[in-house]
């Protein structure tokens, strides 16, 4: 079979189930048992099937995965996530736009904690929220600082979505672990700038209170911080610097992560056999998903190989003698449209298969390409329509909101994470500076 009619077989058939509104995942995995049968040998492929499926899922690569999954999951349900939140609240005081700096500020800091987008957003939407609407903040400030700060969760480790990333797209996940870290501490800076200019020029939108202007004072206003806080800041900084030493690999690193956590929760006295047990729960859940995925996704990208696609569509890019910064360019804008329509996980698993190769062919740095794909999904969080955050963000804002409303909050957030990823498509050490540091 020509590599044109492979492809149209393989790419056809996905697009034809999803659009029967399959699950992304199950389509996946028809098209792959498709292919397994017309491509590797009937019986015989199918047996090859289960064994590339099952040697997918076994990688030792991927367990970081579950592990920062339950990092985040301990902190969450034991509360600590929230005291946080609460410490930071009220060290900030005389601001203006307090509580969107506050969500912008205790979003970063459960972001380094948790990895998850949607967990980020509904716990920061779910407490904050309320307040603000309270206080009459303007949509735009209450709403939007608590969707873009979710997907900073995606970049800064620990990020199962950026392991999942280099597993697919055999990155080194130490290095695109480490390459997030300064695009989202960047990306959240410019949040806290268009927040404070913003409060400025229109203080109708985050009107302050009496309690703002008479806040606590003295050590009282620093003891939540310093008891709170940087405990758990801690734990990040023993993640991230025992992998930048060169001390443990991402996996040792999730470990000791999960370690740290527990150990703090037991410090709190927060750890109950409930809560423990809801993020073992939970953590099972995750990691199942996820590994389903992965399963559906490297098969279906060695199906393209094997059955002659990704080399035939390989050389047709090729002969068009584009450079590769007019490749990147053309994969990142391919990656924005998709997300207005798909989910991070499913734009991952159709373009990768096709990228990769052609990247590893142009000579492109992996871990900036890998950190730009990572900030490109990020986007496609907040992209209308079916952007997922703006439904989450819908799922806890009070009914009274309507969809249009979230939308607009959005916007603004949305171009400055693009600026972000035109900075760091023109400044690569953004992305490649700090791995470059790993001993």
């Amino acid at each position: 079979m020509e590599w044109q009619s492979a492809l149209l077989l393989m790419l056809g058939a996905l697009f034809f189930f999803m659009a029967m509104g399959t699950p992304v995942v199950f389509a996946f995995l028809a098209v792959n048992l498709i292919g397994a049968w017309v491509f590797l040998g009937q019986e015989a492929g199918l047996a090859q099937w289960v064994r590339n499926t099952t040697s997918s899922v076994t990688s030792f690569a991927l367990t970081p995965i579950p592990l920062f999954v339950l990092m985040g999951e301990v902190l969450f349900h034991t509360g600590l996530a929230f005291k946080a939140i609460n410490a930071i609240e009220r060290l900030i005081s005389r601001v203006p736009g307090k509580l969107s700096i506050v969500s912008i500020l205790g979003g970063t800091t459960f972001a380094t904690l948790s990895g998850s987008s949607i967990a980020n957003t509904a716990m920061m939407g779910g407490v904050m929220m309320p307040e603000m609407q309270r206080r009459g903040y303007h949509p735009t400030m209450s709403m939007g600082p608590i969707m873009a700060v979710g997907g900073i969760a995606m970049l800064i480790p620990p990020s199962a979505l950026a392991v999942m990333l280099g597993s697919l797209a055999g990155i080194s996940i130490e290095r695109l672990l480490i390459g997030g870290i300064l695009p989202g501490l960047i990306m959240a800076a410019g949040f806290l700038g268009y927040v404070i200019i913003r409060s400025r020029l229109r203080p109708q939108d985050a009107p302050s209170t009496p309690e703002d202007e008479n806040p606590v004072q003295g050590w009282e206003k620093w003891k939540p911080f310093f008891s709170d806080v940087v405990p758990l800041l801690g734990i990040f900084i023993a993640v991230v610097g025992s992998m930048l030493a060169g001390w443990a690999s991402p996996t040792e690193s999730a470990a000791i992560g999960v370690t740290a956590s527990v150990i703090a929760t037991c410090f709190y006295r927060a750890l109950t056999w409930k809560a423990l047990w809801t993020s073992l729960i939970e953590t099972a859940k995750v990691s199942v998903v996820i590994l389903f995925i992965l399963a559906a996704s490297t098969t279906f990208a060695q199906l393209l190989s094997f059955s002659g696609a990704s080399a035939g569509f390989l050389g047709l890019v090729k002969s068009m003698g584009l450079n590769p910064a007019i490749l990147v360019i053309s994969m990142l804008l391919i990656l924005l449209v998709l997300g207005m329509v798909l989910d991070q996980v499913s734009m991952m698993m159709i373009a990768l298969p096709f990228f990769m190769p052609l990247a590893h062919a142009a000579g492109v740095e992996p871990v900036w390409l890998g950190v730009m794909i990572l900030i490109a999904l990020e986007i496609g969080l907040l992209t209308p329509p079916f952007g997922l955050l703006l439904i989450v963000m819908q799922s806890v804002a009070p009914s009274s909101i309507r969809l249009p409303q979230i939308y607009r909050a959005a916007v603004p957030f949305l171009v400055i994470e693009i600026l972000v990823l035109v900075l760091v498509f023109t400044v690569p050490w953004l992305a490649v500076g700090l791995p470059n540091l790993i001993r």
